[in-house]
């Protein structure tokens, strides 16, 4: 363009001269509104199948506590067996939006030994979650004496642990009941995610006992540790208590300490002030230092879930004895030293 009449062009006094871009006040944005709750409540994705909810039929109840029931379903169409666990109570649509993304994330989750989640229902009001039928139940009051059937188990659930730790997901409440067995001898993590999200909802004071018991000194109290929590390191305290309790047949901090009703301060106050508890002097030293390394009261000296995988309890034992699978359920031989039937699907304690 050239200059009208009268007018020169002359270079700019500040070639570097901009105006400002507006600053927003983010006190002041307004987020978009969350999409309308679909009828299947599942976010929709390219690749996810979940079988319709009216093809689906409760063969028996399986397990029930506080915040649901878990039910054994059987597909119709192809007669294959789930887990159907249906939350109690009639939550926000903001929660149940959340859990439909976080359920989302677990559905994407892929590893032998974290039972699968297929997908949700919102059904009469209530959350139902598609999962993963395991056969033998949970691990909850059970005790497994063989050092070397409890390093399997160990190595399994650890190997669980390090796959969900890579994913960046805690998962908060590592207990017994939620180390769950099949009949081919698989154990697998099982209510990861969805319970951080249901939990204000489901318990709001977040006092089970059955929580409490396995929590981590320092989430407990949040004076402990500079007041830094790290859920990492949170699981492996849970995780190293869980076996302990497996190999003493009982709670390790007390058989019935916290479990009395009103007793939660004296149970909060032996995780949080007492010694950590220690496997017995008849145990291995390869056990005792492994028990160790998890129960630490500074989380940054517990080691993690795949440097446990590398601990000579882990990796000293030999492949397991074979199995054959009966009407009855899981058999095993005795050589080896690994335990009989009754000590994953029967009794609480081998014969």
């Amino acid at each position: 363009m050239r200059p009208g009449p009268g007018r020169t062009n002359r270079p700019r006094r500040r070639p570097d001269l901009t105006l400002p871009l507006p600053q927003r006040d983010p006190s002041l944005a307004v987020p978009l509104p969350l999409p309308p709750l679909s009828a299947s409540a599942m976010p929709p994705t390219a690749s996810f199948q979940i079988p319709s909810f009216s093809d689906l039929e409760r063969l028996r109840r399986i397990g029930s506590g506080t915040g649901g029931t878990v039910w054994m379903v059987r597909h119709r169409p192809s007669g294959r067996i789930y887990a159907l666990k249906v939350i109690f109570g009639n939550h926000e649509d903001a929660i149940r939006r959340q859990i439909c993304r976080e359920i989302e994330i677990l559905h994407t989750a892929d590893n032998p030994h974290v039972v699968r989640c297929h997908g949700m229902y919102d059904h009469a009001g209530e959350i139902q979650i598609l999962l993963e039928y395991m056969d033998g139940g949970s691990l909850e009051g059970r005790r497994i004496s063989s050092e070397t059937f409890l390093a399997d188990v160990a190595r399994q659930v650890l190997a669980g642990l390090a796959y969900l730790h890579r994913q960046r997901i805690v998962h908060r409440d590592i207990k017994p009941s939620n180390l769950l067995i099949n009949s081919a001898r698989q154990v697998k993590i099982a209510d990861f995610g969805v319970g951080r999200i249901l939990a204000q909802t489901m318990d709001p004071c977040n006092s089970s006992v059955g929580t409490i018991a396995y929590m981590s000194p320092e989430r407990i109290n949040t004076d402990l540790n500079h007041g830094i929590y790290n859920g990492y390191a949170g699981d492996i305290w849970s995780f190293g208590l869980s076996i302990l309790e497996f190999y003493l047949g009982c709670f390790p901090f007390g058989e019935n300490l916290g479990r009395q009703a009103g007793d939660w301060a004296s149970l909060m106050c032996a995780i949080c002030y007492s010694k950590p508890p220690e496997a017995p002097p008849t145990a291995s030293p390869e056990f005792r230092s492994f028990i160790a390394c998890c129960l630490q009261m500074e989380p940054q000296r517990r080691l993690s879930a795949a440097e446990l995988l590398r601990h000579p309890f882990i990796t000293r034992t030999q492949a397991p004895a074979a199995i054959t699978v009966s009407a009855c359920g899981v058999r095993t031989r005795k050589d080896g030293g690994w335990a009989v039937e009754s000590a994953f699907l029967g009794n609480k304690s081998p014969p």
